[in-house]
């Protein structure tokens, strides 16, 4: 059987793929169809937090994939009750509700039509670089002209100012604004963190001005940062906190948190077939477990400090800058950053592009420091070959 003819037959083409077939993981380590082992610090897109086959996760699903899988929310279930009774006790003050859904499109496609509901207005501000997915809704905030054009025209009411430009906010917000959606960090942006002043004021003058303030911790949340949730570092109390990627610890599943000020939420306005189902649910419930049983953000707060201590220090002149939060780790560099990280897999080491210039570091939070050597002697290797 070849695999890569299988998929290229079979596949959309939407994806470009690598010369590589997974097969086989195992904490921050991968195997492919040939029995090579990798270094993975591409994480799928930073869903592997917790690693791969992780034991927790893993006998969560097998138990209850025997007891119940799907159940939808017109029904209550226990699961899912015990999911959202436990996200109320991890996300900031104040979201205590919880929309389960699938990805964190969806997740970002509810905080839009929950902020229109709630407030009666139609307009959505989102930041330049931003990303927030590929569905219609979540697209029509993502800035990338690449990913927007094709599919144009998008949702309107949505506006693009500067990130980390408070008067830009200041300036756009407007008596038909229900909502500013914000990254912590900028992920396919280029791994660009905001400063503490950015987002304190964003949120005083949404507070100020009736707008809610969404952020979206698709990527960032469930320890990644150095915080259960990234804007923790800032002490924020967002209305709407979109989350996914590592929630389940691998299986597919995210939700939208609620704060009080999204009120008048109707009945039917909304759903999702497999969103809450028992088999997510219980593979989160044990994610989170896990994370709070090793003291996950705190691991990745000190290997993320180490990490971005021995990036700065190869002081190569083809690094531009190093920057990040946490396992969160960006390299930007002088040229193109395709041709390196192919060079990196042939060092058995996987990352990936945030943009066209920057490598993008998402491991694993329980990786080990000795891996992360050898990730940073691989990157100085191919960086100066």
């Amino acid at each position: 059987m070849n695999i890569p003819e299988l998929e290229a037959k079979h596949g959309t083409g939407v994806y470009p793929k690598r010369e590589v077939v997974i097969v086989r993981g195992l904490g921050a380590h991968v195997w492919d169809a040939e029995g090579n082992e990798y270094i993975d610090c591409a994480g799928g897109h930073g869903v592997a937090a917790l690693g791969h086959s992780n034991p927790y996760v893993a006998a969560a699903i097998r138990e209850q994939a025997g007891i119940l899988i799907t159940c939808p929310e017109i029904f209550h279930n226990d699961k899912r009750a015990q999911l959202m009774e436990k996200l109320a006790t991890i996300t900031p003050l104040g979201l205590d509700r919880f929309f389960l859904c699938n990805s964190g499109a969806e997740a970002v496609e509810a905080a839009f039509k929950f902020a229109r509901m709630a407030t009666g207005k139609p307009g959505i501000i989102a930041t330049r670089n931003g990303f927030h997915g590929r569905t219609f809704g979540a697209l029509s905030a993502t800035w990338e002209p690449e990913y927007r054009e094709p599919f144009a025209p998008l949702v309107p009411g949505f506006a693009h100012i500067p990130y980390d430009d408070l008067p830009a906010a200041e300036e756009a917000m407007g008596e038909d604004t229900a909502a500013v959606i914000v990254e912590i960090v900028q992920g396919e942006g280029g791994v660009r963190p905001g400063s503490p002043e950015y987002f304190q004021g964003l949120q005083r003058l949404c507070q100020e001005k009736g707008v809610l303030l969404i952020v979206d911790e698709v990527q960032t949340g469930f320890g990644r940062t150095g915080r259960m949730f990234a804007c923790e570092h800032y002490s924020l109390a967002p209305d709407m906190l979109c989350m996914g990627k590592s929630i389940a610890g691998g299986v597919p599943m995210a939700a939208l948190a609620l704060g009080p000020r999204v009120q008048n939420i109707q009945p039917m306005s909304h759903g999702s077939t497999f969103g809450g189902n028992p088999l997510a649910c219980a593979a989160s419930l044990a994610a989170i477990q896990y994370m709070e049983d090793y003291d996950l953000p705190k691991r990745a707060e000190e290997l993320g400090n180490y990490l971005l201590g021995r990036l700065e220090a190869l002081n190569l002149r083809i690094i531009r800058e190093v920057r990040g939060l946490g396992l969160m780790v960006g390299l930007e560099l002088r040229q193109r950053v395709t041709p390196y990280l192919r060079a990196l897999m042939d060092k058995r080491v996987l990352a990936l592009p945030a943009g066209r210039l920057v490598l993008r570091l998402l491991p694993p939070l329980v990786i080990e420091k000795e891996d992360l050597d050898r990730v940073v002697e691989a990157i100085e290797e191919v960086l100066t070959a």
